[in-house]
């Protein structure tokens, strides 16, 4: 049946996303809860770049998320930046009891603009919205922030789990909205979108590739 050769691509689109932002802004939280529903409690800090997918609907489409979770530390920052390449969409987050983490995103988001296409969706994530009485930095000027760069915007909380999937679907909404509009070419290597075609009727699929580790061998 047709639903049987279509199996293995129960998926129109696949998205890269990647998550940027200063060290202990709870990047590898935010993709734990997104992919696995939990809150990892003491993540430790990520080396290099991790990896996580997940699948959601957009108008009725099934997209699969590709997410690369950066290290946020300094000394990382040039193995980082290679994965921004080619991204559809760049989480940007901060910690809002930190105002350090905050005051450090137009570094970020220099680096997000240089390193992706011009039709990266850029979403900016006050992170740790939980910690009410902690809050360093206003829900206005971030706002006014995001505002001013042209980025989406929410505050949430990793920990919760408050707006953690819509930060991914409101990107993924404006992504698929730019396909749509024609304003984002599927054609162009660095968008960060492949097309996957349903398989032919009883052909043979080849498994997707696995993403390239990089790294050195030492």
């Amino acid at each position: 049946s047709a639903t049987m050769a279509t199996a293995p691509y129960n998926y129109s689109y696949i998205f890269k996303y990647i998550i940027i932002g200063d060290m202990g802004v709870g990047k590898s939280c935010l993709l734990h809860q997104f992919t696995e529903k939990k809150f990892m409690a003491d993540c430790p800090h990520t080396i290099g770049v991790e990896f996580g997918t997940r699948i959601i609907e957009v108008s009725g489409q099934k997209i699969k998320l590709q997410i690369w979770d950066t290290a946020g530390q300094e000394r990382f920052r040039a193995v980082t930046r290679s994965y921004y390449r080619g991204a559809a969409g760049a989480l940007m987050v901060y910690d809002i009891t930190r105002r350090s983490t905050y005051n450090h995103l137009s570094s970020w988001l220099t680096d997000a603009r240089n390193l992706t296409n011009p039709n990266t969706v850029i979403i900016l994530i006050g992170n740790k919205a939980d910690l009410e009485a902690q809050r360093d930095v206003t829900y206005e000027e971030a706002k006014q922030f995001a505002e001013e760069n042209g980025l989406l915007f929410l505050e949430a909380s990793a920990k919760t789990g408050e707006n953690v999937e819509d930060a991914f679907l409101e990107a993924a909404k404006k992504i698929y909205q730019n396909i749509q509009d024609g304003s984002l070419d599927l054609n162009a290597a660095e968008s960060g979108v492949q097309h996957k075609p349903s398989a032919p009727q009883g052909g043979r699929l080849t498994s997707e590739p696995q993403p390239q580790r990089e790294g050195c061998g030492c």
